[in-house]
């Protein structure tokens, strides 16, 4: 962090109420520069077709130019071009890309904007912040639910999140803690700048277009005031007992100690989100018991295992430790491994007649990156299924280029001894705090 950021840091966590009025001359060329070295260089381009690679070569001389359109009032942001990713559920999730120049301005003033209100986030917001990761979330998990006492989980999930945030009520909360009319200006901006789809421009009222860089900050700083902040404040004063919250972006459970508790804070919770155009899935939003209390009794009388519940691709599951006492063990979601079997199966039916050396290093790279996310101690079971599915798929489609001629397991046998797939491995260790006892 630059000497102005720090001072910007500084300055905000000694007085969370301090509004802060000139902000714009903090978005240098240099901050530019920096801002697009900070870009995925494979990331797809916009309506405007450029790509990484097309601005690497004269990247200084743009930064100059791009900071001299935007002193003088002349930066105009480009209409977002509209791209559809599969769900687990058969839908389709629409994505906004921005265009290049856009998105080196978003990510200068997220640079800006984090100085400031990562003095005022919760520790109980992890998602899309510096040094936070969905494992960060998935430990204090761990340490809440084995450490803790909390008896009760709230799984929630908001509907089509980043498309209901109200821009007004989102822009209050910005102006918070941000005065400086440029920089609202281009928060503006960004908001109303419209899709590109089928060549149409499409106008919304609501939401920020997930895909912006932009939209994971205001995301958070949304959810910040009209959950986190609340429930600090608010809510857990007025409990009976201990509570907590843990958030990864638009993703939360709520951990309570008693039942009556967490029965009012359900009932309410719904009330508080609609005030700001949000809406519980009442499908996929339930209150269970889940604890140390729920495995305790399920151990001495037997019955029905307890409830388990999911949070970040993972199905958390009441368990006996080493010692025999209390944690909770974590599998992978069984919506997630199909996904991911599934677009290896894509993959191995559109590369099968690729050299054999190139599909298995594809498929060494796609077990690589599953095993970094699902690579969770109490999940070695879970990475053996991908891995004995993958191998089985992989020589599924293998035979399928033979003509006719069957690859029996011998001779796949021999296949894999000279082009090995990656056996399973556990990439995350065990929480401090949220180890087995």
């Amino acid at each position: 962090m630059s000497t102005e950021l720090s001072r910007l840091a500084e300055l905000a966590k000694a007085d969370s109420t301090q509004r802060f009025l000139s902000l714009a001359h903090l978005l240098t060329p240099e901050a530019l520069m920096q801002a697009f070295r900070h870009l995925r260089k494979d990331a797809s381009a916009g309506v405007d077709h450029v790509t990484y690679a097309d601005d690497d070569g004269n990247a200084t001389g743009n930064s100059q130019q791009l900071h001299d359109r935007l002193t003088s009032h002349r930066y105009r942001a480009q209409p977002l071009r509209r791209v559809y990713i599969p769900k687990e559920q058969g839908t389709q999730r629409p994505i906004s890309i921005p265009a290049l120049e856009d998105k080196i301005v978003q990510r200068a003033t997220v640079e800006v904007l984090n100085a400031i209100y990562e003095q005022d986030f919760l520790a109980c917001s992890y998602g899309f912040r510096p040094g936070r990761s969905p494992h960060d979330a998935l430990d204090a998990v761990g340490r809440t639910l084995c450490r803790g006492s909390a008896a009760y989980v709230l799984e929630a999930d908001i509907c089509g999140y980043f498309d209901a945030i109200v821009r007004n009520q989102l822009m209050e909360f910005v102006e918070r803690r941000i005065g400086d009319g440029s920089l609202l200006r281009l928060i503006r901006k960004w908001l109303h700048v419209g899709v590109l789809e089928d060549g149409r421009l499409l106008v919304t009222e609501t939401g920020t277009g997930q895909g912006q860089v932009i939209s994971p900050l205001l995301a958070n700083v949304y959810l910040h005031y009209v959950l986190d902040d609340w429930f600090e404040h608010v809510v857990k004063p007025c409990l009976r007992g201990a509570a907590s919250e843990i958030r990864y972006a638009d993703d939360f459970i709520l951990c309570f100690q008693y039942r009556e508790d967490a029965e009012r804070v359900h009932r309410v919770l719904s009330k508080r989100l609609a005030k700001y155009g949000l809406t519980l899935h009442p499908e996929k939003t339930r209150l269970l018991e889940f604890g140390r209390s729920a495995w305790t009794r399920w151990a001495a009388h037997g019955g029905p295992r307890p409830a388990t519940f999911d949070f970040l691709g993972f199905t958390h599951v009441c368990a006996s430790s080493r010692r025999g006492g209390f944690t909770v063990h974590v599998r992978t979601m069984r919506k997630r491994l199909k996904r991911s079997v599934q677009a290896v199966a894509q993959w191995c039916q559109h590369h099968r007649h690729d050299p054999v050396v190139e599909q298995a290093a594809a498929l060494n790279r796609k077990l690589r990156g599953h095993y970094q996310y699902y690579g969770r101690p109490t999940n070695y079971h879970g990475l053996w299924r991908f891995y004995r599915v993958v191998r089985r798929v992989w020589k599924t489609w293998l035979t399928r280029r033979t003509r006719g001629k069957t690859l029996n397991w011998t001779d796949y046998g021999h296949l894999l001894t000279l082009h090995p797939l990656l056996r399973p491995r556990i990439t995350h260790a065990w929480a401090t705090t949220g180890s087995p006892g």
